[in-house]
């Protein structure tokens, strides 16, 4: 399996997700701009596999993501004008998005804002994502990264992604009532325990069959933000027709995020952790068991909605304290455990969560994806659901030319 040393090197959360807030202008009096490149799926891949020009567009989840945190802050802003105590202040609660023109990685993202509705438990806001029109012309600090000077260029005429946000107050459950169902660490148990969480490959970087032939499994690639893993569930799925049949990923941070206010990162964050993860190759997958895993010509988001349901302090992805130096790693029952002593100056790892995604309904070149998203103890956190286009090439001429060594 790949090098626990490889996750080290992927960018942090904080670094991939990168923000600074711009002067207002007569479109908005909040404004951000997205300093760090987004990530491509694929680019990652060594020269040498004479990969194909499959993706070209940023990924999806990069806009989706900070388009959320950009709404984050603003809320956050207006709520310390208010000057609302912390234990009043809302969390997120939903971002329902659609993308609209594909995101070029080499060209930031802009986010004009507008909030729209405001109550004491309830609150609404419109995000619009727009790049420049033309690449940069001043000097960027490094290959990844966009000098602020770049929000002063002319923007495209559509713009790449727009989004509602709404944003929650914390309650407690009435009447007691909490019910969902059995989590996954329950019904896939027997799947789950036959291996400890980091000995299954790590999520591909683009999760088609023709690239996977290509490539291999075992390529950690650029991902930020988590170290992702895939559970084999090629027999679970083997006898089942596709609506019914389960894809299993784990993920984890790759490096600490405060939650309480420290360096301005809150339980908001840690939401959005999630939101940038559940958007990683669903569709893709749903081709694979469309059976277009070598025909793919096209797969691309229109809209995707998540909805959070709890409180947003549940989201909070929680890493170990270095009180003697243990790794902490969780059962398939919920239940943090400690084992495997850790080399001095290792930084401490997470505990893993669950996506749960599924493939309900294809037709018309679309197709759908629904997840759902479990804490370590079994909570269903949030759902996902997913519309977007999958096309199949299907003239001889047109497929991909896939390696021929292999």
């Amino acid at each position: 399996m790949s090098d626990d040393s490889e996750y080290d090197k992927l960018l942090s959360y904080q670094e991939a997700l990168e923000l600074v807030k711009l002067p207002p202008d007569s479109t908005s009096q909040y404004r951000f701009i997205g300093t760090r490149s987004a990530y491509l799926p694929g680019c990652d891949y060594p020269p040498e596999k004479e990969m194909p020009a499959f993706h070209t567009a940023a990924y999806g989840g990069h806009v989706y993501a900070q388009t959320a945190l950009a709404a984050c802050r603003t809320w956050s802003e207006i709520e310390d004008q208010k000057k609302i105590p912390k234990s009043q202040k809302l969390g997120l609660h939903t971002i329902h998005g659609y993308f609209t023109t594909a995101g070029n990685r080499h060209r930031p993202f802009i986010y004009s804002l507008q909030p729209l509705t405001s109550t004491r438990s309830f609150s609404t806001m419109s995000v619009t994502a727009y790049q420049p029109a033309l690449p940069s012309t001043s000097p960027s600090p490094s290959p990844d990264r966009f000098p602020i000077s770049d929000a002063s260029l002319p923007l495209a005429p559509s713009p790449s992604f727009t989004a509602m946000i709404s944003f929650k107050a914390s309650e407690p459950h009435s009447a007691g009532i909490a019910i969902q169902e059995p989590p996954p660490q329950t019904r896939f148990r027997h799947i789950l325990s036959s291996r400890k969480p980091k000995d299954w490959p790590p999520a591909p970087p683009v999760d088609i069959e023709g690239v996977l032939a290509l490539v291999g499994p075992n390529v950690v690639g650029q991902f930020p933000i988590v170290e992702m893993r895939k559970v084999d569930m090629t027999q679970y799925n083997a006898d089942k027709p596709v609506h019914e049949r389960r894809e299993l990923l784990l993920y984890r941070l790759n490096k600490k995020l405060p939650s309480d206010g420290t360096d301005g990162y809150t339980a908001n964050d840690h939401a959005l952790v999630h939101a940038y993860v559940v958007d990683r190759n669903g569709l893709l997958m749903a081709c694979n068991h469309l059976g277009m895993g070598w025909t793919l010509g096209k797969a691309a988001s229109l809209s995707y909605s998540l909805v959070f349901h709890t409180n947003v302090e549940e989201c909070v992805m929680k890493h170990g304290s270095r009180e003697g130096d243990l790794d902490l790693e969780v059962d398939w029952e919920g239940n943090l455990k400690r084992g495997g002593t850790k080399e001095d100056g290792e930084e401490e790892k997470g505990v893993w969560w669950i996506q749960e995604a599924w493939f309900p309904r294809a037709g018309a070149g679309r197709g759908i994806v629904e997840s759902k998203v479990w804490s370590p103890g079994g909570v269903h956190v949030a759902t996902e659901y997913q519309d977007g286009l999958i096309r199949s090439f299907e003239k001889e001429e047109q497929k991909p030319k896939w390696n021929p060594k292999l």
